[in-house]
């Protein structure tokens, strides 16, 4: 293998590894809760969110891909007028659903 393949392939596994996703200043107010949380909380609607699994051929680790999905969550609920979110769904193929709720009046 080439020194410029080699350097090609340390670059792609490094991009794999990057977060993309930065929490916005309302969204890192919204907490991630259970259903059973938010019994008395006004359900706002549902948020899919997104983000890429795969860099080229590379599969991102699926931890920062959850953990992206769930701030682009939170951010989206924040925008909504939410201050809580609880996951709908599994992650699948970068994608999840999420409710959004108010809990804090």
């Amino acid at each position: 293998m080439s020194y410029i393949n080699k350097i090609a392939i340390l670059a792609l596994l490094a991009l794999s590894a990057c977060t993309w996703v930065e929490p916005t200043k309302a969204g890192v107010n919204v907490r991630v809760a259970y259903l059973s949380q938010v019994d008395g909380c006004k359900e706002l609607g549902k948020a899919t969110v997104s983000v890429l699994d795969k860099v080229l051929f590379v599969s991102r680790s699926k931890e920062e891909v959850a953990d992206e999905l769930e701030t682009s969550g939170q951010n989206a609920a924040a925008e909504m007028g939410g201050d809580t979110i609880v996951p709908m769904s599994r992650v699948v193929n970068g994608e999840q659903v999420f409710r959004v709720y108010r809990c804090r009046q």
